[in-house]
């Protein structure tokens, strides 16, 4: 009898690994740098009004200063710095001395650099604004390309080693290096609060005594979280909540997708449709030359019709999942949670003095920071602080108070043991951010594929209806987002470019603001290159790609929703 041969089931295919995603992702960035020439723009200083009505400056590109990239035209270059060696008045106008000049004269035509003339202080910026594509050999589009391998020190950069790239860049006050210290000192605290039993002892009293009221938690939550994001730009303080908010909403009998939908996701719909964040809508209307906060009431009603029907919707899933967990997509690995909380109940732990005072201890600091975020502008330095404060503290009430026999040794332990479980996810947030660097960075004086990509995206847009034109600013500023995921750095990249595109279509320039808020929030919690989410994730053990087989549905329930207020803000003339 011959065997039957075995149809292969597409349903139980293994999901991608996030680090195979995200390598893959790379990939093609990489390729699209082949394919797409390096572009820059010139920049400026703009002053704008902040959202505590102070002055503030940002630096912005120039919209039409945008060049591809090219070789300089050694000649044409050359001659101007003979004619500008005889001219003293132009010399000192650009406070140049002519010795300088005469140097590098005598170095030759032939030998004449860029970073030669950067030594003059005559940039390629200077250049450009003086003599404009001339300076150019205009004969040849360049390429920034990656190499395979290599270090700035050895061959430049290779896309093979984005991965330490990534995790070295930024500095302490963001992606990458900021949010994955922060990422593991939050991991370390949250170990030893975990190990003192203080979390699960205080969830379990909880759940005995509120019976029946589980569905109200989701959406008051969600209004909660949604809040945050709307009123100080939530999203990094989002990780540390997340320790908590997982174990608990699996304990109502959830799922961990919901638990990172109820406070991650809130937040950013609350950024989508704020009135007054200082990281996305101030500085984007403080650029686009719009008044700072204008528009706050029909933003205000946005962010509650968008929140009340994204908490509605995520109601809808969670009382889906708790009536049949099986159809979680996370269902097995949220068996770490399930498991370690029926332990819990079964050992009936009980809610000791001990176990109050950490509860109380950490709604202080939580209180702490964020009063400190609002008031005091505290970010990742602070809060990575904080964060530790509320660790070690909990561990000396818990060895006082002997819980769970814990001595000082316990509290190092912990500490480890809870950075570690964290790695993996610091490392991600490094390989998130590597995308960036193989595209060649966002910044926009420097030639990447990416500056070309923006400017492109811009001249289509040109000459479109206003409402089509409107539409296509969402669109765009979502894609855009799928890269660069800083709110601030999307305004100052973006703007100077959709706010006078915005005066050509014939919208105004806040339903410019407006396209990219909404467009820049959504799409935040869908990018595998947000360093937050990935954060968050990590701490719910969900894999992106699982993530995003959720996401997805909701992303397009986003798109729904911010095409609607788009068409509205356009029909009633929005200013």
């Amino acid at each position: 009898m011959a065997a039957t041969s075995k149809k292969r089931d597409l349903t139980k295919m293994k999901t991608p690994h996030t680090y195979v995603i995200i390598f893959g992702v790379v990939i093609m960035a990489w390729i699209l740098t082949f394919l797409i020439p390096a572009g820059k723009f010139s920049t400026e200083e703009v002053a704008y009004q902040d959202a505590n009505g102070e002055t503030s400056t940002r630096t912005v590109l120039r919209q039409d200063t945008f060049r591809y990239d090219y070789a300089l035209d050694k000649g044409f270059v050359y001659d101007q710095l003979e004619d500008l060696a005889n001219d003293p008045a132009e010399l000192d106008e650009l406070g140049i001395a002519k010795e300088d000049v005469e140097a590098v004269l005598a170095e030759g035509e032939a030998n004449l650099t860029q970073s030669q003339l950067d030594e003059l202080s005559l940039t390629d910026d200077v250049l450009y604004d003086m003599y404009g594509n001339k300076i150019y050999d205009t004969s040849e589009k360049l390429h920034k390309t990656a190499r395979v391998w290599g270090t700035d020190d050895f061959g430049g950069f290779g896309f093979l080693n984005f991965v330490f790239e990534g995790l070295v860049s930024g500095d302490k006050y963001g992606s990458a290096v900021g949010i994955a210290a922060l990422i593991l000192v939050v991991g370390g605290a949250f170990g030893i609060i975990m190990r003192t039993g203080a979390i699960d002892a205080g969830i379990y009293a909880f759940i005995s005594k509120t019976k029946g009221l589980e569905r109200l938690a989701i959406p008051l939550l969600f209004f909660a979280f949604s809040f945050g994001g709307a009123t100080f730009g939530m999203a990094e303080e989002v990780i540390p909540f997340s320790m908590v908010m997982v174990p608990f909403v699996i304990a109502l009998g959830y799922d961990s997708i919901v638990a990172v939908t109820v406070t991650y996701v809130a937040s950013q719909v609350g950024n989508a449709a704020s009135w007054m964040s200082p990281f996305s809508v101030a500085v984007a209307q403080g650029i686009a030359g719009v008044p700072v906060l204008s528009g706050a009431t029909f933003r205000l009603i946005m962010w509650f019709v968008i929140t009340a029907l994204s908490a509605g919707y995520l109601s809808l899933y969670a009382e889906r999942i708790r009536k049949n967990p099986l159809k979680s997509a996370v269902y097995d690995s949220d068996e770490y949670f399930r498991t370690h909380i029926e332990k819990t109940a079964e050992e009936q732990k009980p809610f000791l003095l001990g176990h109050k005072l950490i509860l109380v201890e950490m709604l202080a600091v939580l209180i702490w920071i964020v009063w400190g975020v609002t008031q005091k502008g505290y970010y990742i330095p602070e809060i990575a602080s904080q964060f530790f404060v509320m660790g070690l503290a909990a561990g000396i009430i818990a060895v006082i108070f002997k819980l769970d026999d814990m001595g000082v040794n316990d509290i190092a332990k912990s500490f480890q043991s809870g950075a570690a479980d964290l790695a993996g996810t610091a490392i991600v947030v490094g390989m998130a951010k590597g995308i960036l660097l193989v595209l060649g960075g966002s910044e926009p004086t420097m030639p990447s594929a990416l500056n070309t990509i923006l400017h492109s995206i811009g001249s289509l847009l040109s000459n479109v209806p206003a409402i089509i034109g409107a539409w296509a600013m969402y669109i765009f500023q979502s894609l855009f987002n799928l890269v660069v995921t800083s709110n601030s750095g999307q305004a100052a990249l973006t703007m100077p470019i959709m706010a006078p595109l915005a005066d050509l279509v014939g919208v105004s320039r806040q339903v410019a603001v407006l396209a990219y808020q909404l467009g820049a929030g959504f799409v935040d919690a869908f990018t595998p290159v947000s360093a937050s989410l990935i954060g968050v994730l990590g701490v719910a053990r969900i894999e992106w790609a699982k993530w995003a087989k959720f996401q997805i549905k909701m992303q397009g329930f986003f798109f729904v929703l911010g095409t609607i207020f788009i068409v509205i803000a356009v029909a009633i003339g929005l200013q």
